[in-house]
């Protein structure tokens, strides 16, 4: 192993030291299901915003969206302002309701249990077809991350494949196995600032090196004007309304996400959510602002320095660190993307344990279970659900990484109409969310599957619009709620 290696190594250690700490100490605070899958809802502003980023952005954000920049210039920012926009929306319109309506609901722990307490749903059909979705997308979105954490370990120390992958498992599985969300949610927000810190440091002082930020805007002019345009492709076409609307969309997600909505359900009280949102909707401009950038700043550094283009673009951000930087600062600035993907792996791993535990075990097979055995049952699946997500995983071509580009929609569509309605609309119905949640998802699988003219435009919009309407058509077709549920909803809105 080389100086440089050794040094990046070393970085990697501490900073994997530093994770498993947190993951002991919320250990000792972990006592029974609601600490285990909700922290107790015990979370303040900052790591209930940083939390929500981090798991939401995962490894994405510092090899996705970067490597797209490098390939599409502004156009990535159709994208990244989608996404900005879904963050703010999310926080503003969700938050709030969700996490006062889960309390009301019988103190909901998990998305498919609020579901089922908020229609009084005694068959659970609604809770256990919720978590089915949520098991069958979250293990194909798990396993993309362990092959993006083996891919990393297999750049930066040439490692075996396989063994990168299972050395990437260890590390998120032991301190989400032990200390669940508070263990989670605390080590997002170390991550999340590190991410942010990375995103932030790189453009900079790479574009120092190439004489500051309109010598950058220069060279992008004139290695191809295109680039420094919101309208046009690279080839100087101009973008089509699907292309544009498919890009934005992405923001249309968000009030789906299992693992964003702990987070709010997970909030300490509703009068820290203005606070938490500003933080949120912060990190994620700073952020993806400086993931575009170094995007840019790599496509010029590249042409300058490297005479010539990379074979893969995402991976950017660490042709650049490894470049530019000293190997213990680059180090540092690794960990960040290693942090981005476990930040994301443990969210998905705890949120898949909560359905097999609360919505599967505890419903259907021993609804009497006591506390400490539902959260025994919990760590199980996290060990069972990485096992499964690590084959997958351990080959880095396989087909799984094909549904994760929609694996986001699928979770907007199912679940998003679903979500917002059920907390603004007191005539749906158990019939209508089921409708919304079957049709949401189905119709993302199956519009992947089709292509040209309107088959181009994202999934997650025609699903949206389809989850929307079966929900709204049938809730009206079909019995309104008794009083109980419309009790419940009013005292919802009086606790707001």
């Amino acid at each position: 192993m080389t100086d440089n290696n050794l040094a990046i190594y070393g970085t990697f250690v501490v900073y994997l030291i530093l994770m498993l700490a947190i993951g002991y100490y919320a250990y000792l605070r972990t006592a029974n299901s609601s600490d285990y899958f909700l922290g107790g809802r015990s979370l303040g502003p900052w790591p209930a915003a940083l939390s929500a980023g981090a798991s939401d952005m995962s490894g994405w954000l510092l090899l996705g969206l970067p490597g797209y920049a490098y390939a599409a210039g502004l156009e990535s920012l159709w994208l990244a302002g989608g996404l900005l926009a879904g963050t703010w929306a999310n926080w503003q319109f969700t938050a709030k309701r969700l996490r006062t309506y889960s309390i009301v609901a019988n103190d909901s722990l998990t998305l498919p249990e609020f579901f089922a307490n908020r229609f009084q749903d005694s068959s659970r059909l609604l809770q256990v077809i919720s978590a089915f979705f949520i098991l069958l997308f979250f293990l194909f979105y798990t396993s993309s991350g362990l092959v993006a954490g083996g891919k990393l370990f297999e750049t930066v120390f040439g490692l075996d494949y396989s063994t990168a992958v299972i050395i990437g498992t260890v590390c998120v599985v032991s301190y989400t196995l032990f200390g669940g969300f508070l263990a989670v949610s605390w080590t997002d927000l170390v991550q999340g600032l590190l991410m942010a810190a990375a995103l932030l440091i790189v453009p900079v002082i790479v574009m120092q090196v190439d004489g500051g930020w309109g010598a950058m805007f220069t060279s992008l002019d004139e290695l191809n004007p295109q680039l420094l345009t919101l309208f046009n492709d690279t080839n100087g076409e101009a973008l089509s309304w699907i292309a544009i609307v498919s890009l934005a969309a992405w923001g249309l997600g968000y009030f789906g996400q299992p693992h964003i909505l702990a987070r709010f359900k997970a909030a300490r009280s509703n009068a820290e959510i203005p606070t938490a949102r500003r933080i949120a909707v912060a990190w994620s401009g700073l952020s993806m602002a400086g993931a575009v950038f170094v995007g840019l700043a790599g496509l010029v550094y590249v042409n300058g320095h490297m005479a010539g283009n990379i074979a893969d673009g995402e991976k950017i951000f660490m042709v650049l660190v490894n470049a530019v930087f000293h190997p213990v600062i680059a180090g540092i600035l690794l960990a960040a993307i290693l942090a981005a993907i476990m930040s994301t792996a443990d969210s998905q791993l705890l949120v898949s344990s909560s359905a097999l535990a609360e919505d599967f075990y505890k419903k259907l097979i021993r609804p009497n279970a006591s506390q400490k055995e539902i959260v025994n049952v919990g760590r199980g699946a996290v060990l069972a659900l990485s096992v499964v997500a690590l084959m997958l995983a351990f080959n880095p071509d396989s087909t799984v990484l094909g549904l994760v580009s929609y694996a986001w929609a699928g979770f907007g569509a199912a679940f998003g109409p679903a979500l917002l309605l059920s907390l603004y609309w007191s005539r749906m119905n158990r019939n209508g969310a089921l409708a919304g949640i079957v049709v949401g998802a189905l119709t993302v699988v199956i519009w992947k599957q089709l292509s040209g003219g309107i088959f181009d435009l994202y999934e997650i919009v025609p699903g949206i619009l389809f989850a929307t309407v079966a929900i709204v058509v049938v809730s009206l077709l079909s019995a309104a709620p008794h009083e109980a549920i419309r009790a419940q909803h009013r005292e919802m809105l009086n606790k707001l």
